[in-house]
C-alpha cells in the first residue's frame, strides 16, 4: 500500500506525507507525549519494558509537528494518490486531518487500531459518516463470512463490530489527551474529535445509522 497525502495552502504552503504498510520510522528523539506511558490507553496490551514509545503515538507524530498551530477551519486543497487513483478535494484543514490521521493510525503497528488495518488497505479518503458506517459494516460482515467458511462461529449481530468501536474510542480519546498539551491550533485536536464521532457513531447508535441506510437502500438513493 503506498497512499500520498498532499496538502497545499492558500498561501501557498505545501505539506506531503505518504504512509505504506508499514509504520514510518522515526530518527530523530521523540517528545515526552509519544512515550507508552504518557496518557497511554486504558485498554493498551502493551508494556513499556518491550514498547517505550506509543506507535499511534509515533505514527502521527509529523502531521502533528507539521499542522500544530494551524486552525481547523482553514481551507485547504488536497490531493490523494495511491496505486489506482487519485482523489481531490477543497475543504477545511480538519476533515482532510481526520482521513490522513485515520489511515495512519491503522497502519501504526497500534494493536487495537490494527483492527481497522485491513479496511486500510482500501482507503477512501474523505468518508462521510455513513460512508464509514457502510464500510465498517460491509466489511465486518464479509470477515463473518470468511468465518463460517473456516468453521468458526460468525457474528451476523455484529455485536463484534460495536465492540471494536468501543475500543477504538478508548484509543482515540487517549490520543487527543497526548497532542492536547502540544497543539496551539485545535487543527489535529478537532480531527481526532471527529474520528472519535464516527467510531461512536458505530457503537452507540449502530441501529439508528443501520435504519437510515435501510431506508436509503430501499427507496433506491
Amino acid at each position: 500500500m503506498n497512499v500520498n497525502y498532499s496538502f497545499r495552502f492558500q498561501d501557498g504552503r505545501q505539506v506531503d506525507f505518504k504512509v505504506t504498510s508499514q509504520p514510518s520510522e522515526v530518527d530523530s528523539p521523540l517528545p515526552s507525549w509519544a512515550r507508552l506511558e504518557h496518557c497511554q490507553c486504558s485498554n493498551c496490551p502493551l508494556k513499556p519494558e518491550e514498547s517505550p514509545h506509543c506507535p499511534a503515538a509515533t505514527e502521527i507524530l509529523p502531521v502533528v509537528t507539521a499542522f500544530k498551530a494551524d486552525e481547523a477551519y482553514q481551507k485547504v486543497d488536497v490531493s490523494v494518490t495511491d496505486e489506482r487513483r487519485t482523489y481531490s478535494k477543497s475543504t477545511s484543514l480538519e476533515e482532510a486531518l481526520r482521513s490522513l490521521l485515520g489511515l495512519k493510525m491503522a497502519t501504526s503497528g497500534c494493536p487495537v487500531l490494527g483492527e481497522l488495518r485491513s479496511m486500510a488497505v482500501h482507503h477512501l479518503p474523505f468518508a462521510s459518516t455513513d460512508e464509514f458506517i457502510m464500510r465498517s459494516v460491509s466489511h465486518y460482515l464479509l470477515q463473518q463470512y470468511f468465518a463460517k467458511r473456516n468453521h468458526k462461529e460468525p457474528d451476523w449481530e455484529l455485536q463484534g463490530l460495536v465492540e471494536r468501536n468501543q475500543r477504538l474510542q478508548l484509543v482515540n480519546q487517549a490520543l487527543w489527551q497526548r497532542i492536547h498539551s502540544v497543539c496551539e491550533g485545535d487543527s489535529n485536536l478537532k480531527a481526532l474529535l471527529n474520528f472519535f464521532s464516527m467510531a461512536s457513531s458505530v457503537s452507540f447508535s449502530l441501529e439508528s445509522q443501520l435504519r437510515k441506510l435501510e431506508s436509503k437502500m430501499e427507496g433506491g438513493g
